[in-house]
């Protein structure tokens, strides 16, 4: 039996394994495919590829969702050719599960890895210094799953912590980023590597009233992120945001607002157009909540805080901002990330960060005063909302009064 010396052991390890003060964000990297596709041309484009020209109806109406989307354009993986040699992808008589899947388990991984590897030259310390992993994705379906590939292809240590979120949607990215922060202040000296990557390629198919606000807003892309605590090896590391409280919230009564079902023709998902309402009705109580969690009853002001929110939509932010009364510069992130990108579900987050963070950085250069505190959002199935409360990190060797 363990005597009390072991006893002592444990207690002593119970109060020097956290880390020092909140997990921070070290360093961010994103990746796209290379193939664009513009969004006044996607209309006419899909309905042509999907041989689906005489739903007159329906192409109007995915003309008018994508001229008020706020996106110019997107990346994909699928192109003409890719249609062209898989046409059981665009016709529902035909399963295609097996096809997607095989397809999508090179490209997710391949952004993934790229993103990935981007974060990591930032970050400045080698891979093997990665204690966990988390993978975000809904587009995968087997095992070994993403999360062991990307740990051998970027040749993490064999005992790296490793951990897969599927089918999250929009809110993957958030709840990664949560998880990440929970395993690093728990875990002194942890590095926590977090990948989400996606492809549209699982959910193409056919246009329907259910599925063509997806096919408008959505595409493909990867994000990767390194979240550590301190100590921080001050040599090489360089914390972008702290991230100081977090939750999540489900709103009731909503699971078939925002779902996604696996089928032999691929993943059908389904979004309404109830959910920016939805959204704006209980964005602030999520809100309230997180603050509150930190011991700060009185409610700031929401226009004295940085944003970073993901870009479901444009009715999404639309109904953010108005609700919460804040000035249009505060979600100028988000908007330009949906402008350029459009919706890469869970993966898009981590381009609303990094482009924060590169306002910041030039707003920094211009000496302009920048709020302390800010705030990050993500939707998903649920519908869940993620909540962060972020502040800027302390320069090195200035301390709190």
């Amino acid at each position: 039996m363990p005597g009390a010396a072991t006893d002592d052991m444990v207690e002593s390890r119970r109060y020097t394994q956290h880390a020092q003060g909140p997990a921070a964000v070290l360093a961010i990297g994103t990746e796209n495919p290379t193939n664009i596709v513009l969004q006044d041309e996607f209309a006419g484009h899909y309905f042509s590829l999907t041989k689906c020209n005489h739903l007159t109806e329906l192409k109007e109406k995915m003309k008018r969702i994508c001229e008020k989307s706020g996106i110019e354009k997107r990346y994909m993986h699928m192109g003409d050719e890719f249609i062209r040699a898989h046409p059981e992808i665009i016709d529902k008589n035909l399963p295609s599960l097996d096809a997607r899947a095989d397809i999508a388990a090179t490209e997710v991984l391949k952004l993934a890895e790229s993103a990935a590897r981007k974060a990591i030259a930032e970050w400045g310390r080698p891979a093997t210094d990665i204690t966990h992993l988390i993978f975000s994705t809904y587009s995968g379906c087997r095992a070994p799953s993403y999360d062991l590939q990307l740990a051998s292809l970027l040749g993490l240590r064999p005992t790296v912590s490793r951990t897969i979120l599927s089918l999250h949607g929009c809110s993957g990215g958030g709840r990664a980023l949560q998880l990440a922060k929970e395993l690093a202040e728990n875990n002194r000296g942890a590095r926590v590597l977090v990948a989400c990557s996606e492809v549209i390629l699982m959910c193409f198919g056919c246009p329907d009233v259910t599925n063509i606000v997806g096919h408008a807003i959505f595409g493909d892309g990867a994000g990767a992120v390194i979240v550590g605590g301190g100590p921080f090896d001050d040599d090489v590391e360089r914390p972008l945001f702290e991230m100081v409280a977090a939750s999540q919230t489900m709103i009731p009564g909503t699971g078939k607002e925002i779902g996604m079902q696996i089928t032999s023709t691929g993943i059908d998902f389904q979004l309404t157009m109830k959910v920016p309402m939805l959204i704006r009705d209980n964005i602030q109580q999520c809100l309230l909540d997180a603050f509150r969690s930190m011991g700060n009853t009185d409610p700031p002001n929401w226009n004295d805080l940085f944003w970073a929110v993901h870009p479901g939509g444009r009715a999404i932010l639309d109904s953010i901002e108005g609700t919460l009364q804040l000035q249009p510069s505060k979600l100028a992130a988000s908007r330009h990330v949906l402008r350029e990108y459009g919706n890469m579900s869970g993966a898009t987050i981590t381009f609303v960060l990094d482009e924060v963070r590169r306002r910041r950085e030039k707003e920094d250069g211009e000496q302009q005063k920048q709020p302390e505190w800010g705030v990050m959002l993500a939707f998903g199935p649920g519908i869940t909302i993620e909540t962060m409360v972020l502040r800027t990190p302390k320069p090195c060797g200035l301390k709190e009064n």
